[in-house]
């Protein structure tokens, strides 16, 4: 199945909001207080946020196609320092969504090869993101040759405790 990242624009924004919440929901519900995921919803999938976030020039975000669907979607962060590594050096990926429908058929790889290729169009070293230490995204990532840098949590209010503790993932490119 190919896949092409398509940058987000104005026409596809209500698609991203639509998509990221679908499949943020159906993956990761587990990390909030009653299942509720709104804490995260409100800070990254409404539409004003993702306006606001378009206007950033350090931000790109893209929709996840393979044929005519909507498969997921990409948000990087285009200079974003990581300790000794600098925002010359450094690209963060922020968002990494696939709709359960396309989980477990190869995109993800796909999706991790396109923004490598990117990153280093952009003449970056470090690729890194950050995955929760429990469930199987830390073993998708470990064996796509990223390596664990440090711990992180997640901070937002809500989120049940014994599911906030992060890693810290780079990949050299």
């Amino acid at each position: 199945m190919e896949i092409v990242l398509e940058p987000l624009v104005q026409s596809t924004i209500s698609t991203y909001v639509s998509v990221g919440t679908q499949s943020y929901k159906e993956h990761y519900l587990h990390l909030w207080e009653n299942q509720d995921p709104a804490p995260y919803i409100s800070r990254s999938f409404t539409q004003q946020v993702v306006k606001e976030d378009m206007a950033n020039p350090n931000l790109r975000h893209f929709l996840v196609r393979t044929g005519e669907c909507v498969a997921g979607i990409v948000k990087l962060v285009l200079d974003s320092p990581l300790d000794e590594h600098s925002s010359k050096q450094s690209l963060l990926a922020q968002k990494i969504y696939l709709l359960k429908a396309y989980s477990g058929q190869g995109l993800g790889k796909k999706v991790l090869t396109q923004i490598e290729a990117y990153a280093k169009a952009l003449g970056k070293e470090i690729l890194w993101l950050d995955t929760m230490q429990k469930g199987s995204p830390i073993q998708f990532y470990l064996k796509n040759g990223f390596k664990i840098k440090k711990e992180s949590e997640l901070t937002l209010p809500h989120a049940v405790p014994e599911e906030k503790p992060m890693w810290v993932l780079t990949k050299q490119l």
